[in-house]
């Protein structure tokens, strides 16, 4: 028995089955942790989901910023964007059983030994606050009204949190912090833009793992997210998005071993350009 965490999907589902059979996944035994971005941008989009919702019973996935994007199209709340790889899985005649699936899926993972989530937990945070946090967006999504949820998710405001947030204003800054944080201010300000990699992080903010008396430093947290950090493992920091989308290499990481395997981009998961 083995269970494997794997980085951004996004759509790959050649590299995605390359990489199950280089670790000889075992369906009747062995667990799968996804980190998020299950789907879009890749050719795969429809087939990544469609083996999700098939194996859900072997898999623990926590939503990304892309996954919650799809969701949110799926029910018209935004437009499709041109890089966008979702029209088959909107077009699928089990559409609406996907969606809600995956509607349904949490923002955070743990067990005694790990923590998962997309992008990552504010510094002030504990482990156990996060938890709660996260349990407040999730719901908030498998709601009756999870329609005004979507409706109210999008903004890059407030951009640090307090404790008195409330409404929709507290549960999009707790969304924001897990699905699309990268760096961290000293005053806890969150820039939303910055994509690139360590050595470029704008002055003034570091990686939101690096931060002074972040509260889950004694917790072992799987994430994804930042392609252009790369495979990055040090003591409790394990970042398993390696970019497969971007014609990079697709990671899993054994959470027994902490052993690292990788398979090369597949030009099959290209979309074609619009």
């Amino acid at each position: 028995m083995a269970t494997y965490a794997i980085g951004d999907i996004q759509g790959c589902y050649h590299a995605f089955q390359a990489l199950l059979q280089r670790l000889e996944f075992n369906l009747e035994a062995d667990t799968l942790w996804l980190v998020g971005d299950l789907i879009n941008r890749g050719s795969g989009s429809l087939e990544v989901l469609s083996w999700c919702y098939q194996h859900q019973n072997h898999i623990n996935i926590v939503l990304g910023n892309h996954d919650l994007h799809a969701i949110a199209v799926a029910h018209g709340i935004r437009s499709p964007h041109r890089s966008d790889t979702l029209q088959p899985i909107l077009d699928a005649s089990n559409a609406k059983a996907l969606m809600d699936w995956l509607r349904h899926q949490p923002l955070m993972v743990a067990n005694a030994d790990y923590v998962m989530v997309h992008a990552g937990l504010l510094p002030q945070w504990t482990l156990s606050e996060a938890l709660a946090y996260a349990k407040e967006v999730e719901a908030a999504l498998q709601s009756e009204d999870y329609v005004d949820f979507l409706s109210n998710m999008y903004g890059n405001t407030p951009n640090a949190w307090r404790d008195d947030l409330t409404g929709y204003d507290r549960l999009r800054a707790i969304t924001n912090a897990m699905t699309r944080m990268r760096v961290c201010a000293q005053d806890g300000a969150l820039d939303f833009d910055f994509k690139g990699e360590l050595a470029d992080v704008p002055k003034g903010f570091l990686p939101w793992f690096d931060m002074p008396n972040r509260k889950s430093k004694e917790q072992a947290i799987i994430f994804g997210h930042w392609s252009a950090l790369g495979l990055h493992q040090r003591e409790n920091v394990y970042a398993l998005d390696t970019g497969c989308l971007w014609g990079e290499k697709l990671t899993a990481m054994c959470l027994e071993t902490q052993k690292i395997t990788q398979v090369a981009s597949d030009e099959r998961d290209k979309a074609l350009k619009v």
